[in-house]
């Protein structure tokens, strides 16, 4: 089969892994309605959260990402969360055409700050400044612990579903 684009490695990355307490941060969190600042840890008080990093909407990691997660209905085990560094009114969208208005949202993280925490940031094909999120999945357990972390190690990479879907099963 003849690919459109490189598969590229990335560089490894020191990242949040299973046993770790996730990072807590604020961000403005989008739904289907309207957006405001929420922290990691108010969504914990709610139950465990699977958070899923994206470079950016409208990237087909992205598309292919949601698609899967909307059509497996992963969120029935937890609060599906994405986080990329678009913005709200991307996020809106994205939330439209993607049909994952049942997930409870999307964080906006422009500056890339979720994503250094969580040691997924990827400098975006060596321009200075320039960042985005690599794709990663954390399944965090509503007392902050990593339950399941995946990391991209190459460009493009998907989450094995099914064993995120084990993960999710075990909370």
């Amino acid at each position: 089969m003849e690919l459109d684009f490189d598969v590229v490695d990335l560089p490894e990355t020191d990242h949040v892994v299973e046993g770790d307490e996730a990072p807590d941060f604020t961000r403005p969190l989008v739904n289907d309605e309207y957006w405001e600042d929420v922290s990691l840890s108010d969504l914990l008080a709610e139950g465990p959260v699977l958070l899923v990093f994206t470079p950016m909407d409208g990237a087909f990691p992205a598309t292919y990402v949601y698609n899967e997660l909307r059509d497996r209905g992963v969120d029935e085990h937890a609060q599906v969360v994405g986080v990329s560094v678009s913005s709200p009114y991307e996020h809106k969208t994205t939330i439209e055409e993607r049909g994952i208005e049942h997930f409870t949202g999307l964080f906006s993280d422009p500056q890339a700050g979720i994503a250094e925490a969580y040691g997924v940031v990827n400098d975006l094909d060596g321009m200075a400044g320039v960042k985005e999120h690599r794709p990663s999945t954390f399944v965090v357990a509503e007392d902050g612990t990593v339950e399941y972390a995946w990391v991209a190690e190459e460009w493009p990479d998907f989450p094995n579903y099914d064993e995120l879907e084990g993960a999710l099963d075990d909370l």
